[in-house]
């Protein structure tokens, strides 16, 4: 069986592909929407830390032996200790000031990341086993489905719609908009403002390397993995609407999914077919998709 010409495995293949791309694209578009969402603030330095999410799981595995699964759980643990660090000594100072210094700031964090990593390891990828668990595929009659990657879009999407519930649907998330927005209002309820702030940072960045460790055993584990996908996150996030949690999940999926086809029907514009949705998308609405016009 064909479709538009293209055999269906294949053309199923490169779908599954677009929903694995477009489960990492949407949990890194989301952690930055939370970031920027409740902060205020551009992380730039978000593909640093979904690269250092996937080290740390390499060299847990690599060096002490400690298994995926607990690297999955360690990992952004470790990360948003990392981000709290971040947020307390450097971006705390910023929330006042233009958008322009949080993502020079953050831009700097991750040269420094990334030319550790490079002294230690070069530019090549390190490659990480796909856990025992997972190793395989499962015959569903009119494709192999590898059931990795079919692991990897089912926790992405398990992350990302309990993060959208409990930001929107919880209490939680209403003392969180409601600290961006009025915190001395927030503070006299008795709730520690900073520490607010302080803790959504780590968990934004804490995504980021959920993913990361997610991605180690897709791609191999470089340096610049990050750099090479933080400019199409932002593309992400700028069509889904910046500081959108839905649009972010919706629009990172629904991106992926373009590209995968995108690799089918017209190879050649598969690398800036989510940078043409982009300039499509602010020409029409420059809010984003599911962005509040001011």
């Amino acid at each position: 069986m064909e479709i538009f010409g293209i055999p269906l495995a294949a053309f199923l293949g490169q779908l599954l592909l677009g929903l694995v791309n477009g489960s990492f694209y949407a949990m890194l578009s989301l952690g930055l929407a939370v970031i920027f969402g409740l902060l205020n603030v551009i992380n730039f330095a978000h593909g640093a830390l979904y690269m250092m999410g996937a080290f740390l799981a390499w060299i847990g595995l690599q060096y002490f032996g400690i298994s995926y699964w607990v690297m999955l759980l360690l990992a952004p643990l470790l990360i948003a200790l990392f981000g709290m660090v971040i947020e307390r000594t450097m971006l705390r100072w910023l929330y006042q000031l233009d958008h322009l210094y949080g993502l020079l700031l953050t831009f700097g964090i991750t040269l420094i990341i990334e030319g550790v990593f490079r002294s230690f390891y070069g530019v090549s990828g390190q490659p990480f086993a796909v856990p025992s668990q997972l190793v395989g595929a499962t015959d569903l009659g009119f494709m192999m489905l590898p059931i990795y990657r079919a692991w990897v879009v089912v926790a992405s999407l398990v992350v990302c719609l309990a993060t959208w519930f409990v930001i929107e649907k919880t209490r939680l998330g209403a003392y969180l908009r409601a600290g961006t927005e009025n915190p001395r209002m927030v503070e006299a309820f008795g709730i520690n403002v900073p520490l607010m702030v302080t803790l959504t940072y780590g968990f934004g960045v804490a995504l980021a390397a959920f993913a990361g460790v997610l991605a180690a055993p897709v791609l191999q584990v470089s340096p610049l993995m990050g750099s090479n996908l933080i400019v199409t996150i932002f593309a992400v996030v700028v069509i889904g609407g910046m500081g959108s949690i839905l649009g972010s999940i919706v629009t990172g999926l629904g991106l992926g999914v373009i590209e995968g086809l995108t690799k089918v029907f017209y190879p050649e514009l598969s690398s800036t077919v989510v940078f043409i949705i982009m300039a499509i998308v602010l020409l029409v609405r420059p809010a984003g998709l599911f962005g509040r016009e001011k």
